[in-house]
């Protein structure tokens, strides 16, 4: 495959109108999103994988769909969205597949895409959030490198849920 940008275990590429499939087993499942407001309909996912490369025509970043580099495995999506344009404040989000949790490749992806928010993309800051239960996701944002910034309400869930920032640019 034609990854964009790889790490020593995953490869990044951009999404595609043929990807449907895959975006399914991430917005399709339960599990994978029980803290974002899902499951979501099969409408609606296409709806979403079109938004995502809309995203990327218009901004030049998205939730890249990521694989294992040794097998071309599906592993999930992460990468960013706008948060404040105007400041160049971007938002990371993780997907990993249920199969793949516990090996580290959250934290290994959002290595790759923080180097690549503020090394390419020239980003001033990071934000994440995550839904209070999401235990996992805290850790991952800790891990590399988020510190706590407050509360912010989600408006998919309307559940109030902490944020992370990264970067010396306050996030207002």
């Amino acid at each position: 495959m034609d990854y964009f940008l790889r790490s020593q275990r995953l490869g990044f590429r951009c999404w595609s109108e043929e990807d449907l499939p895959l975006a399914m087993n991430i917005w399709g499942d339960p599990a994978m999103t029980v803290y974002t407001g899902g499951p979501f309909e099969p409408e609606a996912v296409r709806v979403r994988l079109l938004r995502e490369i809309a995203h990327m025509k218009e901004n030049g970043f998205q939730y890249w769909p990521v694989f294992l580099l040794q097998s071309n495995l599906h592993v999930g999506c992460v990468g960013l969205q706008t948060y404040n344009k105007e400041e160049r404040v971007h938002e990371l989000g993780l997907y990993i597949l249920r199969a793949f949790w516990g090996q580290g490749l959250a934290h290994e992806a959002a290595r790759a895409i923080i180097d690549y928010a503020f090394d390419v993309l020239g980003a001033n800051a990071l934000f994440a959030g995550h839904h209070p239960l999401n235990e996992a996701s805290r850790r991952v944002l800790l891990g590399v490198g988020f510190t706590y910034a407050g509360e912010e309400v989600y408006p998919p869930t309307g559940i109030l849920e902490p944020t992370y920032r990264l970067g010396n640019l306050k996030i207002t």
